[in-house]
């Protein structure tokens, strides 16, 4: 097979994978509504069981990327989505919210595999002058995988159970398991008796601080990201009042368009030769989107366009002559920004993975693509929740406000353009 064959095939398998392992771990988060609502969970209970997916993923995603390193990229994915279907398969049947948390646990533990060996792959077969397109299509995996899982999981939670819901990620992450073993083939690289030394004398992590800082950068952006995707649901039902059909619909129209808007972006970097410039344009907009958010519901609020917080019902000081209109507009508002909101906040990974991987080298690339969404998915496994408390303590537009602090923290510490080195 050609080159240029290869290196597309590698990208399909690869999103496919990707996409099917975080179909698993975002599922969780489109309970909350049910569990919140009609099953009596707090807020902050019902984020912690839909975190359990990403702390299983921190604490083997190093651990996967330095077995594509040693082994290459092809059987960890595909081992690893076997894996993962197996826990989706036994959560179907579980028993209980512990039973359930167990299995959403373990399943995301084996689901990291995706996470750094599917970006490997993809940056090891693309020269770099197309990396920012290549990563930017991988990078479709995360709203695409939301997408799937808010279309999806509230409607068969609802109307067949919970199990029902869980078998739509099972049956994608066996489908791809096959596929990936069948399709994906290893990128070139150094060779297997040169590696050992290439890697102790260019350990990317002693010769300068940017991928530390390029972690710490994308810890603060994954906030907004998974507050968004988190709670944009219930914030659209509960908050706004929308209908649960539509809001989960709307959400996933978000994270499509946020999907599009990653491959926008990743091409951008190509154009103007630098991954942190566009990375630090996206920091300043996903501050401003969501204290656009915040600004929005509180005027909601305060003019009686949304549903009182604790009744649930317009309040009475909305003149019954204009109470449906003005209803009607103050959803339509939310729902475009939120979709604006949703597509800004999701559009930092795919400069920061493919920054995190020419820099760190192939030598280096799976072991710091695994610490690079160890540390994101250790700040998503806070968001659920801590967000979740924050927004029971304060309410939705001062905890939006807040996480807002987070991209406006990240701006000053992204690195210079002139400190990027390809090393791929």
């Amino acid at each position: 097979m050609p080159h240029a064959a290869r290196a597309w095939t590698a990208l399909g398998l690869g999103l496919g994978a990707q996409i099917s392992g975080t179909v698993f771990v975002s599922a969780p988060a489109f309970l909350i509504p049910l569990l919140h609502t009609e099953r009596g969970l707090s807020l902050a209970e019902a984020g912690l069981l839909a975190s359990t997916p990403t702390i299983g993923m921190v604490l083997t995603l190093i651990a996967w990327g330095a077995l594509a390193d040693r082994i290459g990229e092809r059987w960890v994915i595909a081992g690893g989505l076997a894996l993962t279907a197996i826990a989706a398969f036994a959560a179907v049947q579980a028993q209980g919210y512990v039973a359930l948390g167990l299995f959403f646990l373990l399943g995301g533990a084996a689901s990291a595999s995706t996470n750094a060996a599917s970006g490997r792959v993809v940056v090891g077969w693309f020269p770099k002058d197309r990396r920012g397109l290549a990563m930017g299509i991988r990078q479709m995996a995360q709203p695409l995988g939301v997408t799937i899982a808010a279309l999806c999981v509230p409607q068969l939670a609802s109307g067949v159970g919970v199990g029902a819901a869980l078998a739509v990620p099972a049956v994608l992450t066996a489908v791809f398991a096959v596929a990936c073993a069948i399709g994906i083939r290893n990128p070139p690289r150094a060779p297997r008796a040169a590696a050992p030394d290439v890697a102790r004398a260019a350990n990317p992590y002693r010769s300068s601080g940017f991928l530390w800082r390029i972690h710490a950068v994308s810890v603060l952006l994954v906030v907004p990201q998974f507050t968004l995707s988190t709670f944009g649901l219930v914030w659209l039902i509960a908050e706004i009042g929308m209908d649960p059909v539509i809001a989960g619909v709307l959400v996933g129209v978000a994270q499509f368009v946020g999907a599009i808007g990653r491959i926008g972006v990743g091409v951008l970097s190509d154009r103007v030769g630098s991954r942190v410039r566009p990375l630090a344009w996206v920091a300043v907009a996903a501050a401003a989107m969501m204290l656009l958010l915040a600004g929005l519901d509180a005027v909601l609020r305060a003019t009686g366009a949304v549903p009182d917080a604790t009744t649930g019902a317009v309040p009475d000081a909305a003149a019954p002559a204009s109470s449906g209109p003005t209803v009607l507009a103050a959803l339509i508002a939310a729902g475009v920004l939120f979709v604006i909101a949703t597509s800004v906040v999701v559009a930092d990974n795919g400069l920061a993975f493919t920054s995190v991987a020419e820099v760190a080298g192939s030598a280096w690339a799976g072991r710091a693509l695994g610490a690079q969404n160890t540390a994101q998915f250790v700040a998503a496994s806070a968001v659920g929740p801590a967000v979740g408390a924050l927004i029971g303590v304060l309410g939705f537009p001062l905890a939006f406000a807040a996480v807002a602090l987070c991209p406006v923290v990240a701006v000053p510490l992204i690195p210079r353009a002139s400190a990027e080195h390809d090393r791929l």
